[in-house]
């Protein structure tokens, strides 16, 4: 592959900025960019964030020293909401912004349209893991891509190798224990989604897998600081520090040591020190980073991780920016001619240029002004952003100024760059129709069954035969295959959700189950989209690609969908009034998928997953909350999804749905006798036997 431009083996300092606070914390020591959100459509919705005035006061603060900005614009936008969010895009390309993050492949799409100047990064909520992931966003015009945090070094490396893109990554900073945009959990339990910038963090209350701490979705923060220099040779280009929510001190101690690694400098002692007691759960891992995943990297905040945070600990590092840090180089050029104004012009490394004028020099009675005396006296920038690199003098002989008039010229002209470099172009923007309209399906509603897993072709059972298509897992033997195909039964392959490094191997399933004439693939990522569409493969969407608008629909279908599921976070009324042409469905039952992990709970055990039923052991994969419920643990493709305590069920309530073409159920811990009595339940239109929820059908999401 061609030497990209875009990698550096010098990365990005990328700094948390929840409040203009953090964001002075982050630029005095040492951040070259930094993330932020507005006070909508921001991941991160607990954040002071910042206001409209108050964003253009940031860009330029910023912009002044040379440190860009990313907008968070990095939420799942539901039909209503995009028109909000395309003004408010359009506000920031005023501004400008250096780029906006994005989540909602439906924003996407309308910004590529509207500004197609505007440098957008994929979220990590876009849960981008794969090499296919990447191309297929960079192809869309994407300019960043920011990683999955589970990703190992040498994934990272694959990923770079294969793709012509800016890889960010996490660098420093709390794990969540499911890939990010694949939690659901505390959008189950109590609508604050996760998607939306609302997570309640479930995942830190008591959930014991077997033989557990009974903190078992807890994992310890992320540290790879010392890392640095590796993530750069594996092809990323900006190091993230996470903490859009956390204090200004946490901000400066985690950009300050990221800024000592970047440059291949010592991190100080105190500063190390710091950084642990300001902020830590148990300490920090790199177990992502290392491939070595297991009990390890589990951790809660304990008593002594909070009384670690003393007072003397923030003042210190409030020391780190208390004051203005020199970061823009500029150099002099002063002229003082006999009978002529004085002249100073200043000029920076950006091309901007200031000059001004000063009194006419008075004859010499004393000392005359000379070329040290005054590079001594301009270069005297301190409590500025400015720090002067070369100063040049053409002095005429016998002349005296004053060093106030050098003062005040210097003074002048600072204050004069200061303003040009606050204002920039703004960035084109093109309002153009939102996608809307009304959807018109097929009638009768047609079902679609997913199996978790498939031995033989008999654990399909009979009553399924009535699905317009069978889901089978990826990797299911083709004498089984045949068998279905025999049965009469339209499979498709369900490619996994997690293809972590294994792109290859998946990649070689689908040639081989091509060749033997099964060609249709269920995706739930953007990997396994884009993989699918390298092969020529027919591609059914999975709710984890998480449409939840009319223009994500049309983008999926611009890609070659021929069909997609929505989003579980979708009201029935909501899905019902999306738009577009592309076929689209609802889940109907199943244990809804929680969270999607790449370190299995059940590893936080002794012996890790080696004792897991799944794994041969006798220990059943499943966690306890603290009321006593039980979510099983399935796992597939390297990854383990977390699954509801109990079924969606909307058995009685089938004449409610409309708008959707097909609708899904997901078998996974279900025996046949159970599946058949669900079908029937589902064919009478009459409610399920024991317990059942709703899911979000009808309260929907924060």
């Amino acid at each position: 592959m061609q030497h990209d431009p875009h990698k550096t083996t010098k990365p990005e300092i990328l700094a948390p900025a929840g409040s203009m606070e953090s964001l002075v914390a982050a630029v005095r020591s040492g951040a070259t960019a930094v993330y932020l959100g507005g006070q909508a459509f921001s991941a991160r919705a607990a954040a002071h964030n910042f206001d409209r005035d108050a964003l253009r006061q940031a860009v330029e603060y910023c912009h002044v020293r040379g440190v860009a900005v990313h907008l968070a614009v990095n939420t799942l936008l539901l039909e209503d909401e995009l028109p909000a969010a395309l003004e408010f895009a359009a506000f920031a390309c005023s501004l400008p912004v250096d780029a906006i993050i994005v989540q909602d492949v439906g924003l996407f799409s309308l910004l590529r349209r509207c500004a197609p100047d505007l440098p957008l990064h994929a979220s990590t909520q876009m849960s981008v893991h794969s090499p296919a992931g990447a191309r297929l966003l960079a192809a869309q015009g994407m300019r960043r891509v920011v990683l999955s945090r589970e990703l190992s070094l040498d994934e990272i490396r694959e990923i770079s190798a294969a793709v012509p893109v800016e890889l960010e990554h996490f660098v420093h900073g709390a794990l969540c224990m499911s890939v990010s945009g694949q939690c659901y959990f505390s959008a189950m339990l109590g609508s604050r989604s996760g998607n939306r910038g609302m997570c309640a963090q479930p995942c830190r209350l008591p959930f014991a897998a077997p033989e557990g701490t009974g903190y078992d979705l807890s994992l310890k923060d992320l540290s790879l600081i010392d890392r640095i220099d590796e993530l750069a040779q594996a092809g990323v280009s900006s190091c993230k520090i996470e903490g859009r929510m956390k204090r200004p001190e946490y901000v400066a101690a985690a950009t300050a040591a990221c800024t000592f690694a970047e440059r291949g400098e010592a991190i100080p002692g105190d500063l190390r020190q710091n950084l642990y007691s300001v902020f830590s759960r148990s300490g920090f891992t790199t177990g992502y980073a290392d491939g070595e995943r297991g009990r390890e990297m589990f951790g809660v905040r304990t008593k002594q991780n909070v009384t670690d945070a003393s007072q003397a600990v923030f003042s210190q590092l409030h020391s780190l920016y208390k004051g203005e840090r020199p970061c823009v180089p500029v150099s002099f050029r002063f002229t003082a001619q006999a009978g002529k104004p004085c002249s100073l012009t200043v000029q920076d490394e950006d091309g901007h240029t200031v000059t001004r004028e000063g009194p006419v020099p008075e004859p010499a009675q004393n000392r005359p002004l000379d070329a040290a005396r005054c590079r001594a006296q301009l270069e005297k920038t301190g409590g500025t952003p400015f720090f002067c690199t070369r100063t040049g003098c053409e002095i005429a002989d016998g002349l005296a100024l004053p060093a106030s008039a050098l003062n005040h010229l210097r003074r002048d002209c600072l204050d004069a760059l200061t303003e040009q470099r606050k204002h920039r172009p703004p960035i084109p923007f093109s309002r153009g129709e939102i996608p809307s309209g009304k959807h018109r399906p097929e009638t009768p509603l047609r079902w679609r069954a997913r199996f978790a897993r498939v031995r033989e072709s008999t654990d399909i059972p009979p009553e399924a035969e009535v699905c317009e298509w069978i889901y089978v897992p990826l990797g299911t033997p083709l004498p089984v295959l045949a068998d279905l195909r025999r049965r009469g039964l339209s499979v498709a392959l369900e490619m996994p959700r997690g293809m972590f490094g294994t792109e290859p191997a998946v990649r070689r399933q689908l040639e081989q189950a091509a060749k033997a004439g099964f060609c249709h693939v269920w995706a739930g990522n953007l990997g396994a989209v884009g993989l699918a569409r390298e092969l020529g493969l027919s591609i059914h969407g999975g709710f984890s690609l998480n449409a939840v608008n009319t223009a994500a629909l049309e983008w999926l279908e611009q890609l070659g969908l021929e069909d997609t599921e929505l989003s579980l976070e979708l009201t029935l009324a909501q899905a019902r009034h999306l738009g577009g042409n592309i076929p689209r469905g609802i889940q109907l039952y199943g244990r809804l998928p929680l969270m999607l992990c790449r370190n299995c709970p059940a590893a936080n055990a002794p012996g890790g997953c080696k004792g897991c039923e799944a794994r041969g052991g006798s220990r059943p994969a499943v966690l306890t909350d603290r009321k006593g419920e039980t979510f099983p643990i399935q796992c597939f493709g390297g990854c383990s999804e977390i699954l509801n305590c109990v079924p969606l069920s909307l058995s009685d309530r089938i004449h409610e749905i409309q708008g959707q073409d097909f609708g899904v159920f997901r078998f996974t811990v279900e025996n046949s006798v159970e599946i058949g009595e669900i079908f029937s339940a589902f064919q009478s239109h009459t409610p399920l036997k024991g317990p059942y929820t709703r899911g979000l059908s009808y309260r929907g999401i924060q």
